[in-house]
Parts: structure tokens; sequence; C-alpha cells
């Protein structure tokens, strides 16, 4: 056994000790540990930000891009961002022993469901700090230990901040290795942590599709992800055209560069002449490419015409694929040729075609006359989220506090034998 896998082994075993001591673990002991956490974030910004500094400055020498470094970069705001967050989960209830409504059995039995921790979650993730102490939270407050692989190039900014997370817990009087970041930069550490199936629970990979779909690949231990976000929105004949232009502008301008911004635009044919001249207009402004079918290229000579490539691409760019559909019909093939189970929306005030759209749109969320950017858990109002899956077992969309739990039943009898 390598050095380093004898390290992540090593982390596995506490983490599963930490987990079963924090099953027992008080509502009230665990906000009190997250606001020890908050408390050490303020007071150790400078610290914090020094070691920040170190990873920017690689990160400079590395050519790392300007999105990257962002990403990388811990301001004033950031801390302050992540503190609220950890306040904002304090106040969350928590799942962690309630109870489903009890059904009686014809014998007598008493059986109801009980919400209960994971247990053990590892994390593998790219660039972003805050992600650290977001996910620490709220592995904390449902209850499950967590091991955090966070991306090389944050290495210090990690460290620092695992610290001080370790520091809180053992003064909270929680276990000390119930969050724990992975010590070192070899990617060997994550091919072991993949590994570690006897004693974590479960893996949720946040980054682009390429390390996503390396953790599946090599993970032997169940895996929530989502690959990547193809998010439609389909314009309805009825559409209120002006709600559907501000609704497809927030979709892709306002973050073009995340998972839940709409990537490809489906217009009714009988909506498309009056529609798609204005909302191309104020792509244009915002500087949007398009790129349509041969209907919306003759609507709009100036997009580009699509390649079979676009229908599937997660651009993640001021970048959109326009097309224009005959019906629902045609638009519900396109989203289930093309959809990565994402999110969608419909732009209409037919409440018949409303609800079709609902029940045959087969995504983790789906919008009636609303923007896709509203796929995330604070949005939602879950109060935070670990990520969005787009898997279905066992959760599908943002995943809250609720999502980082399952349940055992609970059987309450006076005696009763099986014949």
């Amino acid at each position: 056994m390598s050095t380093v896998e004898a390290t992540i082994t090593t982390m596995s075993k506490a983490a599963r000790d930490a987990a079963n001591n924090l099953a027992r673990v008080t509502s009230e002991q665990k906000n009190t540990a997250l606001f020890a956490i908050a408390a050490g974030l303020e007071k150790e910004t400078d610290f914090i930000q020094s070691e920040n500094t170190k990873d920017l400055l690689r990160a400079e020498e590395m050519g790392l891009s300007g999105a990257m470094i962002d990403r990388l970069t811990i301001k004033d705001a950031t801390i302050d961002a992540m503190v609220a967050g950890l306040n904002e989960v304090s106040g969350l209830n928590d799942p962690v022993g309630t109870m489903s409504p009890t059904w009686i059995r014809p014998n007598g039995l008493q059986v109801a469901r009980m919400r209960i921790p994971l247990g053990v979650i590892g994390i593998i993730y790219e660039s972003r700090p805050n992600v650290t102490v977001d996910a620490a939270g709220l592995c904390l407050k449902a209850g499950n230990a967590v091991i955090l692989r966070g991306g090389s190039e944050a290495f210090h900014s990690n460290q620092a901040l695992a610290a001080i997370i370790e520091r809180a817990l053992e003064n909270s009087g929680l276990p000390d290795k119930a969050v724990q970041v992975v010590p070192v930069r070899e990617r060997e550490a994550v091919y072991a942590l993949l590994n570690q199936e006897a004693f974590i629970d479960l893996i949720i990979p946040r980054g682009g599709e390429g390390l996503i779909r390396s953790v599946v690949e090599n993970s032997t231990i169940p895996v929530l992800k989502h690959y990547k976000g193809v998010c439609h929105i389909y314009v309805d004949s009825d559409a209120d055209l002006e709600m559907a232009q501000n609704i497809c502008f927030n979709a892709k301008v306002q973050r073009p560069g995340v998972c839940n911004a709409m990537e490809t635009l489906l217009v009714h044919q009988s909506a498309a002449e009056a529609f798609l001249p204005a909302m191309a207009g104020r792509f244009g402004e915002a500087g949007v490419e398009l790129r349509g079918c041969a209907e919306t290229c003759r609507i709009l000579p100036e997009a580009q015409k699509a390649q079979a490539s676009d229908w599937p691409a997660e651009y993640l760019d001021l970048i959109l694929a326009v097309k224009v559909v005959k019906d629902m019909d045609e638009a519900l093939a396109h989203i289930a040729a093309y959809s990565s189970n994402h999110s969608e929306a419909i732009v209409t005030r037919d409440y018949e075609c409303a609800k079709r759209f609902v029940r045959e749109a087969d995504s983790s969320v789906v919008l009636v006359n609303a923007s896709t950017r509203f796929n995330d858990g604070g949005q939602l109002g879950l109060g935070a989220e670990i990520g969005i899956s787009t898997s279905k077992l066992h959760a599908f969309g943002p995943m809250g506090l609720e999502e980082l739990t399952t349940s055992k039943f609970v059987v309450l009898g006076s005696g009763q034998i099986r014949e």
C-alpha cells in the first residue's frame, strides 16, 4: 500500500468512527459547531487569505484562466458568504430523527419511517474553496462525516479552512474527524478515495463533465452526480411574448457559465416570426451568438447555421442554440433526445399545455413561466444545497439537508409473531 493510499484509508476509518458518533449528536450540538466554524472563519480571515494568496500565485504561474482564478480567490465577501451560509444552515430544521406518519397493520404493528444520516460522504470538487465550508456545514447538520478532496489549485486555501473547521469541532465537543480535507495533492488520492467502499457510503463529485465521468468510471462507491446542464426553454404558441423575452434573457445572460443556464431555445412556429427578431435584438446587445435551425436562420439571417453538435452542447458561454418547432410534440421529442435531465421550462398561457409539459419533461426541475436559473437549492427554499443530481437514486434535483439523509423503517409491536 502506497503512502497516499494509507493516508486515505486512515482518514476513511476515522470518518466512519466519527459518523457513528455524529448519529447520536443533538441538533443543538451541531448548531453550536456550525456557529464555532463561522466564528473561526471571521477570526482567521487574514490567515485564510494569506494561504489563498499562495494558491493564486501558483495559479498565475500555471497559466490558469481568469475565470478559474476568480473562482479560486477568497475575498472578504467570500468569507462573509461562507459565514452567512453556515448561519443559514444552522437555522434549518434538522431532518435527522424526524418520523413519517405512522400506519397500522391488521395485526396491530405500527409502522413508520425515521430520517437517518447517510453516514460518510466523500466530495470531490474543483477550484472553489467555499465548497469546503458549504459542504462541511451541510454534511454536519445532516449528521454525516465528510471527506473533502478539493482541486490541487486550492490546496493551501483548503488546508487553512480544514484547520479552522477541525479546531471548531474539537472545541464544540464533536468528533474532529467528522470533517477532513485530503492533505495531499497527488491524483492518486482521488482513486484511493473512490475505493473506500468499506467506510464511505456516497461520493458526490462537483466540477466539469470530465471530472465527473472519471469519478463514475473509477468508483466502487455509489455516485450522485450530474454530467452537464443542457437546459431548454420552450416558447409555446400561446406564450406572453414579453414575459418569454424576459425569462429567456435571464436564463441565458445572467450567468451563462453555470449548469442551470439555458443552452437551447425552442420556439413554436406560430410564435417564431413575432418572437425571434425582438429576442435576437436583446441577445445581440448582450453579445450572445445564435446558432439556429434552417427556419431560425430564415427569420434571423444573422444567426449561424446550427450543426448536429450544437443540440447536445453545454456551452457555458454566451452561445445559444435555437430551433423552431411545429408543436409541443416536436419540442418534447427534442428535449427527450438532447436533455441532460437537469432543467426544462415552458412559457405559455395555456394551462393544459403547461400540465402536459410538467408531466412529460423528464428533468430534475421543470418550470412553467420561470427561468431555468431557479434550479438551485437556495432559490427553491431548501436553504442551501450540496449540488444538483440528475440521478434518480436516491436524489433528483438540488440536494439539501433532507437529500443528505435516508430513512429506515421503525416497527412498534406488542408481541406479534409471524405465522
